[in-house]
């Protein structure tokens, strides 16, 4: 039988899979324009990262043209600086000659008219009187002249000395100033070989001018060899504390615009570090009222004139804060000893109040800056609080008797006044915003944003940045530089401006043989002499320019790294001793003050320079 096979079933079973297919292509093509969109979007965004990348590398190239600008510009204006003052300096050393062969000339001339004078007036009588009188008009005339002359001397000097101090700001030089203490009883010490040449006793350190001083380097069988050293400022026996500080003063008007100031003394055993730190009330205060020896300190001199640096700095600065706008500065005071290589913190006491024992540890912050942890700050109002701190502080303080000194300082005392601004001047508002944005700059360089990083690195954050701004916790809008992520703004009118005035007394560099120690005392001596060792190689790379400075082989170091290879503006204050006994100590420290004048530091920080990391 044959099969009737229908042409519309067929027909109908043909649409319907070509139905299916069209239906199969079509998904397939909206397949294809979602991924084309998608690659579309990915391209656009590619596109858009390339561009902001192609203008960020711009805008780079275009910063670093203009700080080589920059560069080449302050090298120029350097050179030409120098070159004025070497000029200068020629002419005044021939004006100087010129002055002395004048000056010579004209006394031996006085010299020989007042011989002629007095002849005349014995021997010449009535029409000869006018002649006499002739001659004692041209003699004053001579002396004015002579008179004049060493004005216009001392005028040139004054003008020398103003140059060369504007080449060291320029420059950001380290300041060194040199005191020499006068001779005191204990410098008399008898001699081993009876007769030897030189005494001990005998002075071979003497102050040239008020900016040089002379070693005389005397060896039995050999000629008399002078050394001579030059810094900013040399401090004769015969100078007063208030001399000494009105020096120094100069620099701590420089805190309340916005730089970190650093005042370091640095010398022998006995030498007058202390002295000169502390002055010697404080000295008597905090030994127990016994008389203590007290190298550098006038006789007959009053208490209050004896003051050192230390005090004379807490009264100038608080004196400055009370001319400002009340309230608009607070100040904290933070002491720490450095002891056998070990951060101590004196103002650390246990739960009943009792002085105890604290160590700290000295860590380098993400943006450069030396730290140290749990350090103890204590809020002040006026000088007399942190004299009241430090005569009590002082006690605490490592001391033991040498052959050198009877009260020896075993341990680098760090005293560290820190000033927070809350309305700063217009100079200190620029380098904070410099500053911030610099900071900024920086930390976008080591971690990308992003909404989910809430908590990211907040503690690493906020010790790095606690010691620029202080916290605005009190607001009831958390501040962008608060954030625990990085924020493309900062928030500058609402934080602190920190400041800080380090004051360091280092302990005494000296010979085991001289001064006698033995036994746990023999480690303080080696301690304290490894430590100033490291400082003389930290300046000796800063001053030669290494790639690597060895800031961290000496805690001391390390603690101070800010003050000597950062931006603070650091003065150290060479002390030496003037008797042929010491001069071997003497002669190291000079050449310590010599190898630090010859560092070049970074410009104070007017710009918001970053620190540099070594």
């Amino acid at each position: 039988m044959p099969l009737f096979i229908n042409r519309d079933q067929i027909f109908a079973h043909q649409v319907h899979l070509l139905e299916h297919k069209l239906r199969s292509k079509e998904e397939r093509i909206l397949e294809l324009e979602t991924e084309n969109a998608i690659l579309h979007l990915r391209l656009a965004e590619c596109l858009g990262k390339l561009r902001r990348d192609h203008e960020k590398e711009t805008k780079a190239q275009k910063h670093h043209l203009q700080q080589r600008n920059a560069q080449k510009i302050t090298r120029s204006a350097l050179a030409k600086l120098l070159s004025e003052v070497q000029a200068v300096k020629q002419d005044l050393s021939e004006l100087f000659a010129v002055y002395l062969s004048f000056s010579t000339e004209l006394e031996e001339q006085s010299k020989q008219l007042l011989d002629k004078v007095q002849q005349a007036s014995c021997s010449l009588k009535g029409d000869r009187g006018d002649e006499v009188q002739d001659l004692q008009a041209v003699v004053s005339a001579l002396e004015r002249s002579l008179e004049e002359e060493r004005e216009r001397c001392r005028a040139e000097r004054q003008r020398r000395k103003e140059l060369h101090n504007t080449l060291v700001e320029l420059r950001g030089n380290i300041r060194v100033h040199c005191r020499v203490r006068p001779v005191l009883p204990f410098d008399h010490v008898p001699s081993s070989t009876p007769g030897s040449w030189p005494a001990l006793s005998e002075e071979v350190v003497s102050t040239v001018s008020d900016d040089t001083v002379m070693v005389n380097c005397i060896k039995p069988g050999m000629p008399v060899h002078n050394k001579m050293y030059e810094f900013e400022r040399v401090h004769g026996p015969e100078e007063s504390q208030d001399a000494v500080f009105e020096e120094v003063k100069p620099l701590l008007t420089s805190l309340l615009d916005g730089y970190n100031v650093c005042i370091m003394a640095y010398g022998q055993t006995g030498s007058g570090k202390t002295h000169t730190m502390m002055g010697s009330q404080q000295l008597e205060e905090h030994s127990g009222g016994q008389q203590r020896a007290q190298p550098g300190a006038q006789p007959g001199a009053q208490p209050g004139a004896e003051q050192g640096i230390i005090p004379k700095a807490a009264a100038e600065l608080f004196r400055m804060i009370s001319e400002k706008p009340v309230y608009s500065h607070t100040v904290e005071v933070s002491v720490m000893e450095v002891y056998n290589n070990e951060v101590l913190d004196l103002l650390a006491k246990d739960a009943q109040g009792n002085p105890v024992e604290q160590r700290c540890d000295v860590i380098t912050t993400s943006n450069g800056a030396s730290q140290v942890i749990a350090l103890k700050y204590q809020p002040v109002r006026d000088a007399s609080e942190v004299m009241q701190i430090l005569s009590r502080v002082l006690k605490l303080r490592a001391h033991c008797p040498t052959l050198v000194h009877p009260d020896s300082s075993r341990s680098h005392l760090i005293v560290t006044l820190t000033i927070s601004s809350k309305s700063p001047n217009a100079l200190a508002l620029a380098r904070r915003l410099q500053s911030a944005k610099k900071d900024m700059q920086l930390a976008a360089q080591k971690e990308w944003w992003s909404p989910r990083c809430r908590r990211a690195n907040l503690a690493a954050r906020k010790s790095s940045e606690d010691h620029l701004f202080a916290s605005t916790a009190s607001s009831p809008s958390r501040s962008p530089s608060h954030s625990p992520c990085p924020s493309p703004r900062r928030s500058v009118s609402q934080a602190l401006f920190k400041t800080k005035l380090q004051l360091v007394d280092l302990a005494g560099s000296e010979s085991v043989g001289m001064s006698g120690v033995s036994g746990a005392a023999l480690w303080e001596v080696s301690c304290i002499n490894r430590s100033l060792s490291a400082l003389s190689d930290v300046l000796g790379a800063l001053a030669e320019q290494r790639p690597h400075v060895p800031y961290r082989n000496s805690k001391l170091t390390h603690l101070l790294q800010d003050a000597i290879g950062g931006d603070a503006k650091l003065l150290v204050m060479l002390c030496v001793s003037p008797t042929q006994r010491y001069v071997t100590e003497s002669l190291q420290s000079l050449g310590f003050g010599t190898r630090a004048r010859q560092v070049q530091k970074e410009l104070p920080r007017r710009k918001g320079n970053p620190l540099k990391v070594k």
